[in-house]
């Protein structure tokens, strides 16, 4: 395929982000993840540290228990208030579906594999880890206690699923919205990697 995507969203600590921008390396096209926001930035002409300051607010609030708003593809929601919590969110979704037209990009998050689900060449990779690795991973890097890290892990994940369910009214964890689901249990960086390459291979044949 001359051009396509791939979105992943992860489990804190299961190795997603590493994973997806080796890949990126790998396949030697952009790797995004927190560069959407200056990307949006730029597009919105809103200060970036507004988008940073709206993923913090957003993870101490109940708003994603209790509401949704379904991205549909369309621009703006409220121009009434376009520094809003849902605007913002849009500003990112239009940067994403403009970079697809564009070119070829590995993204982490961001609901990328919804918003994008109506384009082609779009692969959707979810990748989980058991808790207990988890746990391992983020353990090396933190001075926390272990219980410490398995509620932060517990909060981030909660957290990253009422985002998506806010946005897409979609299960973040269900296998249905993915292409493909890796348990990176007992598997190297490398060795995900290369499974998503080779799964990608035979996806590439059979969407030609």
């Amino acid at each position: 395929m001359s051009r396509f995507v791939i979105t992943i969203a992860r489990g804190y600590g299961s190795g997603g982000r590493t994973i997806g921008k080796m890949l990126a390396e790998d396949m030697g096209v952009n790797f995004y993840d927190k560069e959407i926001l200056r990307l949006a930035s730029d597009d919105s002409g809103i200060n970036e540290e507004t988008f940073a300051k709206s993923d913090e607010k957003l993870k101490k609030t109940t708003l994603y228990r209790v509401a949704k708003n379904v991205y549909k593809g369309e621009g703006l929601s409220d121009y009434s208030n376009y520094v809003s919590e849902d605007s913002l969110f849009n500003y990112q979704a239009k940067v994403l579906r403009e970079l697809a037209l564009r070119e070829s990009y590995v993204v982490i998050g961001r609901c990328a594999d919804y918003i994008l689900s109506d384009m082609q060449n779009v692969i959707k990779i979810f990748v989980h880890a058991p808790l207990s690795q988890c746990i391992d991973v983020v353990a090396n890097k933190s001075p926390m206690t272990r219980g410490e890290i398995e509620q932060f892990i517990l909060k981030t994940d909660a957290y990253r699923a009422q985002y998506y369910f806010h946005h897409t009214g979609r299960a973040w964890n269900d296998a249905r919205n993915y292409d493909i689901c890796l348990n990176t249990k007992g598997l190297t960086f490398e060795k995900s990697v290369d499974v998503l390459k080779n799964y990608i291979n035979i996806y590439n044949l059979t969407k030609k």
